[in-house]
C-alpha cells in the first residue's frame, strides 16, 4: 500500500510517526516555510528532519491549496493507495482527491458531533464555548467543507486545564488510534462509511483571524480564562494593550471568585490591582480576579492601577446560535 500524508505542523510529525509503525507511509507533503508564513500557519513544523531520518520522501506543494498543474501532476503519477490530512488548513481538490485509489481521510470534530459544527478552528470554539466533550471523527474527504462520510469517531474530554494545544494533540492521538484499529479494513479497501446524519441541518463555525484573539475584560472571569487558553501558543495567543503597547497574555487562571475579600472590589474591569515579586499580576474581571502567569511586550511594565483597554482596535463580535454557540447554517 502506497501512502501519502499531507500536513505541516508539529501534529503531523506526531501522526507520521504512528502511521510509520502500521503503515509504508512513502510521502509527507508539505508547505515551505515562507508560504507558511503568508498563510499564517501557527504551530509550522519544518518536517525535512524527521522525513530524511526516517527515510520518508518530503514534497514541497507547489501551491498550498494544491490548485497548480504541477501539484496534480505529482498526484498523479504517484497513483497513491490511500492519503491522510493532518495539520493542513485547506482542502484537497477535488481531482487530486480523485487519483487516490482508496481516498483521502481526514479528521474533523466539534461538541455536539458532525454534522453540526463543521468548518473552522473547531477546538478553538470549544474552548472558548464552555464545551466538556469533543467528538472527532475520521471522514473521507469530497469536494465540500467537512461533508464527508464517516469511518469512525472518539469522544474525549475537555478539562479545566486544556488549550487548544493539548487539544490538537488529544485529536492526533484519535486519529493514530482511528487508522490502527481500521488497519484491516483499510488494507482489505474495505472501509466501513458511515453518511453524516441527514436529517440535522449544518452548521459551520467561522474562521478566526489573529486579530479576533483580542481580549474582553468586561466578559465574565470564566469566559476570559477560556478565551486566554482557546488561544495560547503555539496560536497567535491573547493580547490586550497599555496606552498602545500590545501585551501577548499566553497564560492565565482564576485567582479568586468574587474578589476574595481583598480589598479591589472598587477597581474597574481590565484593572491590575496586584503585582507581584515575580512580576506575574492580578487583573480585576466580572467575577473576580484573574493571576497573569506568562506574558510579553515590549516596553511594559506592570504596576499596580494600570488598565488594560482594547487600544487602538474594536472588539468582534461573532454572531450566536439559539444555544448561545457559534456555528451558524451555512445560509
Amino acid at each position: 500500500m502506497k501512502v501519502c500524508l499531507f500536513g505541516c505542523k508539529s501534529t503531523t510529525e506526531l501522526l507520521a510517526r504512528h502511521i510509520l509503525e502500521t503503515l509504508p507511509l512513502n510521502t509527507v507533503v508539505t508547505i515551505s516555510a515562507d508560504k507558511a508564513k503568508r498563510a499564517q500557519v501557527a504551530d509550522f513544523s519544518d518536517l525535512a528532519p524527521w522525513c530524511s531520518s526516517n527515510g520518508v520522501r518530503l514534497r514541497y506543494s507547489k501551491r498550498y491549496d494544491q490548485k497548480s498543474e504541477e501539484d496534480l501532476t505529482f498526484f498523479q503519477q504517484e497513483k497513491f493507495d490511500i492519503g491522510f490530512v493532518n495539520g493542513w488548513q485547506r482542502l484537497v481538490p477535488e481531482d487530486v482527491l480523485a487519483t487516490f485509489r482508496i481516498g483521502v481521510f481526514g479528521m474533523h470534530g466539534s461538541a455536539a458531533n458532525l454534522p453540526i459544527g463543521r468548518g473552522r478552528s473547531p477546538m478553538n470554539w470549544s474552548l472558548i464555548e464552555g464545551r466538556k466533550v469533543f467528538y472527532t471523527n475520521l471522514f473521507k474527504y469530497k469536494a465540500g467543507v467537512d461533508d464527508g462520510d464517516v469511518v469512525d469517531c472518539i469522544a474525549f474530554g475537555i478539562n479545566d486545564a486544556d488549550t487548544a494545544e493539548t487539544l490538537h494533540y488529544k485529536n492526533t492521538l484519535a486519529m493514530a488510534a482511528i487508522i490502527k484499529r481500521n488497519l484491516v479494513h483499510f488494507a482489505a479497501s474495505e472501509v466501513p462509511y458511515q453518511p453524516q446524519d441527514g436529517n440535522l441541518d449544518a452548521t459551520y463555525y467561522p474562521k478566526r483571524t489573529p486579530d479576533d484573539s483580542l481580549i474582553d475584560w468586561t466578559g465574565p472571569i470564566d469566559t476570559t480564562e477560556r478565551f486566554i487558553r482557546a488561544v495560547a501558543p503555539p496560536f497567535n495567543g491573547a493580547f490586550t494593550f497599555h496606552d498602545n503597547i500590545r501585551i501577548s497574555v499566553l497564560r492565565a487562571a482564576i485567582f479568586e471568585l468574587d474578589n476574595g475579600g481583598f480589598g479591589f472590589e472598587s477597581a474597574k474591569c481590565g484593572q491590575i490591582v496586584e503585582v507581584f515579586g515575580n512580576k506575574k499580576f492580578l487583573i480585576k474581571v466580572p467575577g473576580g480576579l484573574l493571576i497573569v502567569h506568562d506574558y510579553y511586550a515590549d516596553g511594559f511594565t506592570p504596576q499596580p492601577g494600570m488598565v488594560l483597554t482594547n487600544g487602538p482596535m474594536t472588539l468582534k463580535a461573532f454572531p450566536c446560535n439559539s444555544h448561545g454557540g457559534h456555528d451558524l447554517p451555512n445560509d
